[in-house]
């Protein structure tokens, strides 16, 4: 059991909407909560670290891909239970605008693969709700 799971109090994630060249950066989770799923790459922030220097080491950790954060652009709950109905997970994600500065993407850390993915790549993939809602919201896909 890592961790994460049934955590004491919520644990407070980051992420990073990077998108280049009509094409978001995406990484495949290889641990759960969300295993096997696409999503916005990030992970847990550390203590003493900014909201935007913590999104731009996990994408660093995960896809090798160097950004710089801006502004929290997408927040959300992420609470989970386990069979027995007790909380196993809960997060709060904040996740920021970002720019693409330097970097080949390559899967690392608790990624299983990562990528620059186009809105129409996005059909048949196993996508996480929360990333599929927040690439509406941000007019990256449409429905």
């Amino acid at each position: 059991m890592s961790r994460r799971e049934y955590p004491q109090k919520p644990i407070v994630g980051v992420g990073a909407i990077v998108i280049k060249e009509g094409r978001v950066l995406l990484v495949k989770r290889a641990a759960a909560p969300s295993r096997g799923l696409w999503a916005i790459p990030g992970g847990s922030l550390e203590l003493g670290e900014t909201l935007q220097g913590g999104a731009e080491r996990e994408i660093f950790e995960e896809t090798g891909i160097r950004i710089r954060a801006g502004a929290p652009v997408y927040t959300f709950d992420f609470i989970e239970y386990d069979t027995k109905n007790r909380l196993q997970y809960h997060f709060v994600i904040v996740d920021m605008e970002a720019e693409y500065v330097t970097g080949e993407v390559q899967a690392a850390d608790d990624a299983l693969d990562a990528r620059w993915v186009s809105p129409e790549d996005l059909e048949g993939m196993p996508v996480s709700v929360n990333t599929l809602k927040i690439l509406r919201e941000r007019g990256f896909i449409s429905s």
